[in-house]
């Protein structure tokens, strides 16, 4: 049985750093086994938000993982991020583990994946999971065309993501920064 968590979106704007996600967890592509999961959390005493997509066991082993690291480089996000992609490309179990973080902090903002990436968005904005696609047009129209805070853009964004993909839900969970 596979679970999968699904859509996330992180926002920067004039100051303000947001990351939300919807609460649907999806078994096998076929069953809706739960739609208010809180896939955005705060770590590292509330200065760093996480947000995650893919398989929620493998997520939690990769958060669990990333807040060491936090630790260890006493909260500097980068490399915190860098370390985690290197271990996680590098160490032959968690090789395995199938899922995208977006992490942030007032200042920053990165996609983390297993296959050694540690990305910056390059608008101020950054989407993953199965709607991720979604969520990330909307947000680059919104940040391009309207005046709304990050907050707005992260809620919108989503909101049309979960009315497009099978696999987001209206359930949001946003944190700001």
């Amino acid at each position: 049985m596979k679970l999968e968590g699904t859509t996330i979106i992180g926002v920067r704007r004039n100051g303000q750093t947001v990351i939300a996600g919807d609460g649907q967890v999806t078994q096998n592509q076929q069953v809706i086994m739960k739609g208010n999961a809180k896939k955005v959390r705060r770590i590292y005493n509330g200065k760093v938000i996480l947000g995650f997509a893919g398989s929620v066991a493998d997520a939690f082993t990769l958060s669990e993982r990333f807040e060491e690291m936090l630790n260890k480089f006493s909260g500097n996000l980068m490399r915190s991020a860098v370390e985690l992609a290197m271990l996680w490309r590098g160490d032959r179990a968690l090789r395995q583990l199938e899922a995208l973080m977006i992490v942030a902090d007032k200042n920053d903002m990165y996609v983390i994946s297993g296959s050694g990436d540690v990305i910056e968005p390059e608008y101020g904005v950054c989407a993953i999971g199965s709607g991720g696609n979604y969520a990330l047009a909307a947000g680059r129209a919104l940040l391009d065309n309207t005046d709304m805070t990050a907050e707005e853009i992260a809620r919108k964004s989503m909101q049309i993501a979960s009315d497009i993909c099978i696999f987001t839900n209206s359930n949001i969970v946003v944190e700001v920064a």
